[in-house]
């Protein structure tokens, strides 16, 4: 079925992201394995092609597209090469620039946004921490007034771009008395003192994904730091949680309609007992069931880009594209694997790495079961 959210603006987009992609990514795609992150230079050339400042006013290098439709499309490219890749540029160009372009001072724009448009300034957001999980309303890391400054001191982890990254947006508790009400938004920049990093961490997939523990020990900020409102951080995470996990419903698809139309080439190719496997009754159902499933869920997930285009996009429905979306990605892959045979357990074949690649997205941005959660109480339950 045609989709109909996108219009030739955006279409020329997707084709200089593709143009980008085939040109200055896919051909390095073994050297991003072996060095379990993307190199700076790929940052640098994204920014140049203006693809790291959807969300940046022109007045700090970045575009300002106002419309979230062209996020849409630079994450399904991105994902249609694999999934490592658009969870890194969506976590800088998706979810931390938000943050720095609606919470900050003018003072913290001029310092910080034109690096994140340019690529130069690389970002990460530090919620999780090892005991917390999805709990964001129980994080540890404190901050405590010392003068005029705050002294962070607490951990994060499995945080993406955490190895690289040079700016993160870092939730601390302020006033440990009003619980999730006393959590507060810092722009840490990691040369300070007091931060360190631990190793890239040995994911199942995503391998190419920069992924990182990181640390603070007296590690020292002022309100100049402080993004968005003291105290009520854990309100802003809530108010751009919504596009994070929409983000997500975008490259779960895009990343599972890829490989299934690679499969169902792989289908028509490989032969067994004289035929193609993908003639086979049961095969070609399963064939046609996923490709049904696959449109059947893009059009949610489209009128949730549209939604939240029009700012009416709510938490709710976009915990339902994000757990649904993840499922349904996740069920895909598996049957691709299976069509694959024995050749879908092998390393250097895509499916398999795509295969092992999704299997975070039922975890991160809130498990799927955390969407549940909320989805239930919606309905009263």
């Amino acid at each position: 079925m045609k989709r109909e959210i996108y219009d030739e603006d955006h279409e020329a987009f997707r084709g200089s992201v593709r143009e980008f992609l085939d040109r200055s990514v896919k051909p390095h795609l073994e050297e991003h394995l072996e060095n379990k992150a993307l190199p700076r230079d790929f940052w640098i050339e994204a920014g140049t092609q203006g693809f790291l400042g959807l969300e940046v006013p022109e007045e700090f290098g970045g575009s300002e597209a106002g419309d979230y439709r062209f996020n849409a499309v630079l994450m399904e490219e991105l994902s249609h090469v694999n999934a490592a890749l658009s969870s890194c540029v969506g976590i800088h160009a998706d979810i931390v620039a938000p943050y720095l372009v609606e919470l900050t001072s003018d003072e913290q724009k001029k310092r910080w946004l034109p690096g994140v448009a340019s690529g130069e300034l690389l970002t990460a957001i530090g919620m999780t921490e090892p005991s917390g999980g999805s709990d964001l309303a129980a994080l540890k890391t404190s901050a405590v007034r010392d003068g005029d400054d705050w002294v962070l001191n607490g951990s994060k982890t499995f945080i993406t771009n955490g190895y690289s990254a040079d700016l993160v947006v870092v939730a601390a508790r302020t006033s440990p008395e009003k619980k999730a009400r006393g959590i507060t938004l810092f722009g840490v920049e990691t040369s300070k003192d007091g931060y360190s990093k631990g190793r890239k961490l040995d994911k199942v997939g995503q391998t190419e994904s920069d992924t990182a523990e990181m640390f603070f020990e007296d590690l020292r900020c002022t309100d100049d730091d402080i993004v968005g409102e003291l105290d009520n951080g854990f309100i802003h995470m809530m108010q751009k949680l919504p596009q994070e996990r929409l983000g997500c419903a975008i490259s779960n698809l895009a990343h599972a309609r890829q490989i299934l139309v690679e499969t169902l080439e792989y289908s028509k190719e490989r032969k067994a007992f004289g035929q193609g496997v993908g003639s086979f009754q049961h095969n070609k159902f399963l064939i046609a069931e996923m490709f049904t499933q696959v449109d059947v869920t893009q059009a949610y997930v489209d009128q949730c880009v549209v939604a939240h285009d029009r700012k009416e996009l709510t938490a709710i429905d976009a915990a339902k594209a994000k757990w649904w979306t993840s499922q349904v990605q996740n069920e895909i892959l598996d049957h691709c694997v299976q069509l694959h045979g024995g050749y879908g357990y092998m390393n250097e074949y895509r499916v398999a790495r795509a295969w092992r690649d999704a299997r975070v997205s039922k975890i991160w941005a809130g498990s799927n079961e955390i969407m549940k959660e909320l989805i239930g109480r919606d309905l009263g339950l």
